[in-house]
């Protein structure tokens, strides 16, 4: 009887431990994944994006507001551009650490999927699956702010406002400058210059400017003076940033042997004037000496 007593009270505890077990398990999967919607959005529409997500109505929500996306964007997009609604929506997926960040979009016809794959690397975003979507053709620039709340939402660890501020400069700025020049080559150009800036250290005017104007003739992209100090202005902010070539090559996984190939160029070019530097020492050195 007391043998029979204790096999059943352990096999109690068991059953317990194992509900326990998958309870806690949903609970954490529920956690990498977070939605953002817009706070315009119909009631209709709302239901038609958590499906185009491919989530149910239980699914962890953030609400994004026009105000919120004027807080952030506001200095830097024409007035037009904001509106007075917040329509786009993310869906955010967290990731296995290494696994990068990858970005798809529906509907959204002024910001690219490169665009915001930069933007949330300079928000210190990482390994994350996004999918910024709206019911209605929009420009997307409220989804940078949900995506950031998603984040947050997700991993319970906050990003700093200077952060946001600049990942929100870089998305409206890259997005003007793709107005003018087409939306590829803005992308590629603050892409390139960010990589160079970062992975090299630049960090006084002169030297990012002439990262700029380097970029850009790689690229053979021709900008205004205008253009040049906008990139500038926003590059000195990015180099005051804690951010690293390594976890940039390691979320932007598709560009990681670009990035090599920009590094190496500057390389290349330290080592030309490093040589040029060394032969004039040597020859004041003789001459003095």
């Amino acid at each position: 009887m007391f043998k029979r007593t204790i096999s059943t009270v352990l096999t109690i505890l068991l059953l317990v431990t194992s509900i326990s077990s998958l309870v806690f398990a949903d609970a954490e999967m529920g956690k990498n994944k977070v939605v953002s919607l817009g706070k315009n959005l119909t009631q209709e529409q709302r239901n038609s994006m958590l499906n185009h997500f491919g989530v149910d109505k239980d699914v962890e929500i953030v609400e994004v507001t026009n105000a919120e996306e004027r807080e952030y964007l506001g200095k830097y997009i024409d007035d037009k551009l904001l509106g007075t609604r917040a329509l786009s929506c993310a869906y955010v997926e967290k990731l296995d650490e290494g696994a990068g960040i990858s970005v798809d979009t529906y509907n959204i016809s002024w910001v690219t999927k490169d665009m915001y794959e930069n933007a949330l690397i300079t928000a210190g975003i990482k390994d994350a699956k996004v999918v910024v979507a709206s019911p209605v053709n929009v420009s997307g620039t409220a989804a940078l702010t949900g995506i950031i709340k998603a984040f947050e939402d997700i991993t319970g660890e906050g990003i700093s406002e200077k952060e946001k501020q600049v990942a929100s400069e870089e998305i409206a700025k890259t997005a003007m400058l793709g107005n003018e020049i087409g939306k590829e080559k803005a992308s590629e150009l603050i892409e390139n210059v960010k990589v160079d800036v970062v992975g090299n250290n630049k960090k006084s005017k002169k030297e990012i400017k002439d990262a700029v104007e380097s970029a850009a003739k790689d690229l053979d992209i021709q900008l205004t003076q205008e253009q040049i100090n906008e990139i500038v202005e926003l590059m000195r902010k990015i180099s005051k940033l804690d951010l690293n070539l390594d976890d940039i090559k390691g979320q932007l996984k598709d560009i990681s042997g670009k990035i090599d190939k920009i590094i190496g160029q500057n390389e290349d070019v330290k080592s030309f004037f490093q040589k040029i530097a060394d032969y004039l020492g040597e020859f004041f050195n003789k001459l003095f000496n």
